[in-house]
């Protein structure tokens, strides 16, 4: 009998978990200051509902996950740093919780603040 016939199921993870978990990912990146939304209706419908996560998208093709974050960096921040470490965090993240690397990690930059005193 070969491993695979002694199978007794799969494992599925939702995108929301995955969300879940690149969201913890970005989250602790030095210079991120908030999630970003896609685009106006993304926001209105983030707005209207308590499910979803805000500024991540998942993409499950087959075996490939692919994940598009959207952030705010804090003003004078190096964007470049910032984007690169949010993409190794998160691909070490999704690859820790799930076994499986993400086959992309897509940072966009979707503003700056600043938050020093006024």
């Amino acid at each position: 009998m070969s491993n695979d016939e002694r199978s007794l199921g799969r494992v599925e993870v939702a995108p929301a978990a995955i969300a879940s978990v690149v969201n913890h990912a970005v989250r602790q990146c030095y210079g991120v200051v908030d999630m970003a939304n896609k685009n106006l209706t993304e926001s209105i419908a983030h707005l209207l509902s308590k499910e979803g996560h805000q500024g991540i998208d998942i993409s499950i093709v087959g075996n490939d996950i692919c994940i598009d974050v959207y952030v705010i960096i804090e003003y004078g921040m190096r964007i470049s740093a910032v984007a690169n470490s949010i993409k190794n965090s998160v691909g070490f993240h999704v690859e820790k919780s799930l076994g499986v690397p993400a086959k992309e990690v897509n940072v966009y930059v979707n503003g700056l603040r600043f938050s020093g005193p006024d």
